[in-house]
């Protein structure tokens, strides 16, 4: 191979590789709702979605107020209430977990404000069937600052 075809697909591939770490939706369980808390340790404010690194505590619980919570209305239809009462924590033991956000243009629309390393987050989310692979959860919620952020849509 020319010191030109190898530079060439040298470069090919390093384009295309976050391609190949990103996933699509549909291996998320979306019947099954967990909760998530704990400490930002790394945040990658960018485009397709941000995302966090979240770090939890060493004994995660469900809040007392999880189902109350009010949420905001969004321009998709989400159960949310219904989503909060299904809430579940995870079965598997990681202590640190990559959370997908929303596309950066989305949390803009909310209003989101960038989260900067070591803040508290929690998030209302869905991860792979059977809790199967790497623990990432796609958030459906997030809580931030005493404020909560739909994430699947923008504002109503």
């Amino acid at each position: 191979m020319t010191m030109q075809r190898r530079a060439f697909v040298a470069s090919s591939l390093a384009l295309a590789s976050p391609a190949w770490a990103h996933h699509g939706w549909s291996s998320f369980d979306q019947d099954r709702p967990l909760y998530l808390e704990g400490r930002a340790t790394k945040v990658m404010w960018r485009n397709p979605h941000g995302e966090l690194e979240l770090e939890l505590p060493e004994k995660l619980a469900l809040p007392p107020d999880l189902k109350q919570r009010p949420l905001p209305k969004q321009s998709a239809d989400v159960d949310g209430p219904g989503l909060l009462a299904k809430a579940q924590l995870p079965t598997r033991t990681d202590r640190k977990w990559l959370v997908e956000l929303a596309p950066l243009t989305r949390l803009q629309a909310w209003s989101v404000e960038e989260i900067k390393p070591g803040t508290q987050v929690a998030v209302l989310g869905f991860t792979h069937a059977d809790e199967k692979g790497d623990a990432v959860l796609r958030a459906e919620y997030l809580f931030v600052g005493g404020k909560t952020y739909g994430l699947r849509s923008s504002p109503a």
